[in-house]
């Protein structure tokens, strides 16, 4: 289903309903490796590049919700980079306030931290102005709902109001997710313009996560063709068995497409024409008046 320029937009009701439903799904790894360090190479020749300041920030970037406290030894692995150098990176970070430890070998991050993502967050309309609608949207349609940008080949998440917990993992801003296989990925990846859309392509490392993930480019461009004939994305179990979301685009104020906004629902619970009937109306007025914010 597709709207036309001439539909009007459905006005946001009062009415907030409540509901609980959780869809325990498995826990991914918590030995996931980061290679953060291998990409440093490529800066090699570059005289103003601060080597010393990507590996602290690798570093920050190694720790995880699923390993709050780590060793010396864990995060050079997870980062690639030597004791030496994690060594001196925690050594700086815990003089700064970013970083501590309690026994000298265990080290966590302190709440100091926030302040890096804070003056992003601070200083982008999209996420300032989201929070209020994602939070009425969610209650009107009694579903988490998200709001993402594009970073390369992943989304990351810059808003989000939880009503349930339907994924493995716990979403929240700063998650990140893969495009390919996430609706608002779909969506800002079908709105790339052409040249970018085939720079990022081949970086898609297509991962099978369920037996219904798209998992060729032949196979997603034809997905992204549909995302821009209609308007809107849906993934049907892509991502997680159980798991359907739906996202429309938001556009600044030269039409230009500038993040998603989403809804997830349990499959059991929401089928896919439900998700066309009664959600799209609602997350196109929710996008529409965001993009007003952003004029």
């Amino acid at each position: 289903m597709s709207a036309t320029s001439g539909t009007a937009v459905k006005k946001l009701p009062k009415d907030i309903p409540t509901a609980r439903d959780i869809f325990p799904v498995p826990q991914p790894s918590s030995e996931e490796v980061i290679p953060l360090a291998a990409h440093l190479d490529q800066f090699s020749g570059d005289p103003n590049f601060m080597t010393s300041l990507a590996r602290g920030l690798s570093v920050i970037q190694a720790f995880s919700d699923r390993k709050l406290h780590l060793s010396i030894s864990q995060l050079s692995k997870r980062t690639g980079l030597s004791r030496a150098s994690v060594r001196r990176c925690l050594h700086t970070l815990s003089k700064l306030g970013f970083a501590g430890s309690d026994d000298g070998r265990n080290f966590y991050l302190r709440p100091r931290v926030l302040t890096l993502g804070h003056s992003y967050l601070s200083s982008t309309p999209v996420a300032t102005s989201a929070q209020p609608i994602l939070e009425h949207l969610s209650h009107i349609l009694n579903e988490s709902c998200s709001i993402a940008l594009l970073e390369g080949t992943e989304i990351v998440y810059v808003a989000r109001a939880n009503v349930t917990r339907i994924m493995a993992i716990d979403l929240g801003v700063g998650t990140r997710l893969p495009a390919f296989c996430t609706s608002m990925g779909r969506v800002l990846l079908a709105h790339l313009p052409a040249d970018e859309l085939e720079s990022v392509l081949p970086k898609i490392e297509f991962t099978r996560y369920t037996d219904r993930t798209v998992t060729s480019v032949e196979k997603l461009c034809q997905a992204l063709a549909m995302v821009r004939r209609e308007g809107y994305a849906i993934i049907d179990q892509e991502l997680e068995l159980g798991l359907r979301s739906m996202a429309v685009p938001v556009r600044n104020a030269t039409g230009r497409v500038v993040a998603a906004i989403n809804v997830g629902a349990h499959g059991q619970r929401v089928s896919i024409p439900d998700m066309q009937t009664r959600f799209l109306p609602y997350l196109r007025a929710a996008a529409q008046e965001l993009s007003m914010l952003l004029c």
